[in-house]
C-alpha cells in the first residue's frame, strides 16, 4: 500500500507556506527573528507531527481484537472449520 500523492503534496504546501512564506512576511519590529523562528518551528514541527499520523494510518500495529465466537463463525464461513 503506497502513500496518495495528494495529500502528501497539499500538507507539504500547507506547513511549508507556514514555516518558509510567513517568516518571510513578518513586519518589521524588536521581535521579528523570535517571530521568524517560532513560525518556522512550527510549521517543520506541524508537518512532522502531520506526517508520522497519515504514516501511522497507512500500516497500523494493533488490528481488530474479535472474541473467540466470531473467530469459529468466520472460520466456518470461510471454509476452514476449526475443531474444538
Amino acid at each position: 500500500m503506497s502513500a496518495a500523492v495528494l495529500p502528501l503534496l497539499f500538507f507539504t504546501l500547507v506547513f511549508g507556506g507556514v514555516g518558509i512564506i510567513l517568516p518571510m512576511m513578518t513586519p518589521k519590529g524588536p521581535n521579528r527573528g523570535l517571530i521568524q523562528c517560532v513560525l518556522m518551528i512550527t510549521g517543520a514541527t506541524c508537518w512532522l507531527f502531520w506526517l508520522c499520523c497519515y504514516m501511522t494510518q497507512m500500516n497500523p500495529l494493533i488490528g481488530p481484537r474479535l472474541n473467540q465466537k466470531t473467530l469459529l463463525m468466520m472460520a466456518k464461513e470461510w471454509g476452514n472449520p476449526i475443531k474444538d
